[in-house]
């Protein structure tokens, strides 16, 4: 099976946790939702294409920073917003502004594979990150991303004969958990009584839009398909299991 192997770093990042509003919280990682946007968005596809990923890294340190953000909401004569100006007549909109945090990821690197259901698609997503049409972003808008490397590797199923097979020291990845519930991989550690260690996230993929109102009135919302993941490192892999790994000896944990 082929994948596309990216190596990848950024300066300061927010791969936004969906649900933080005065603080806008950041993942560790990015999730599968984010990557396959990113995937998209340097393809220039309009239409979802299919497709499994592993994402693994590591980042320096985690900063705050205080900025303004615009927001839309109906004007009612309040006065302890600072609005910036009101458009309409009947219907008059405010747009203000309000300072809030944002967390943000110092000096992160990433690996991640990327495997469309589709193999044909392989080449083409090769070329558009070897040679991209735009500057490519990962999270906002403004993050920028750097690639170090590009490749299409093979990936299989490989039964490991020995225990020196890891991740790269001070990653972290995230690991779907039926990969540690079938004891494919391990986590060192010290603490021996916890069963599963690192922390647990509900992770976004994908999405199909559901209507909620009725044939006249329709109202669609997104319903995410979310994959239960460890965040987790110090891994290695299990002893005479089968471990997903490409030619180059990197673990992959797709999902």
């Amino acid at each position: 099976m082929k994948s596309i192997r990216l190596k990848l770093k950024q300066n300061l990042v927010n791969y936004r946790f969906p649900t933080s509003f005065q603080l806008r919280e950041t993942y560790p990682l990015p999730p599968y939702s984010i990557v396959i946007g990113m995937v998209h968005n340097t393809c220039n596809y309009i239409k979802y294409k299919p497709m499994k990923i592993s994402v693994q890294g590591k980042y320096h340190s985690k900063v705050n920073d205080l900025k303004y953000f615009y927001s839309f909401f109906p004007e009612k004569n309040e006065k302890n917003r600072d609005y910036i100006f009101v458009v309409g007549e009947k219907n008059k909109t405010g747009i203000y502004k309000s300072p809030l945090y944002e967390e943000l990821l110092s000096d992160v690197e990433l690996v991640i594979h990327i495997v469309p259901e589709d193999e044909n698609l392989v080449e083409e997503i090769f070329n558009a990150f070897k040679t991209p049409r735009e500057y490519i972003s990962l999270g906002r808008r403004e993050d920028l991303v750097v690639v170090d490397e590009v490749k299409i590797v093979e990936i299989s199923e490989e039964r490991i004969k020995d225990e020196n097979l890891r991740i790269d020291r001070d990653y972290r990845a995230y690991v779907p958990v039926e990969i540690i519930d079938k004891k494919k991989v391990f986590v060192e550690g010290n603490v021996d009584t916890i069963q599963y260690k690192g922390t647990m996230y509900n992770l976004t993929k994908d999405y199909v839009s559901v209507n909620y109102g009725s044939a006249k009135s329709p109202k669609f919302f997104r319903k995410w398909n979310k994959i239960k993941v460890h965040y987790v490192s110090n891994i290695v892999a299990s002893r005479r299991r089968a471990i997903t790994v490409d030619e180059d000896r990197y673990m992959v944990f797709l999902a």
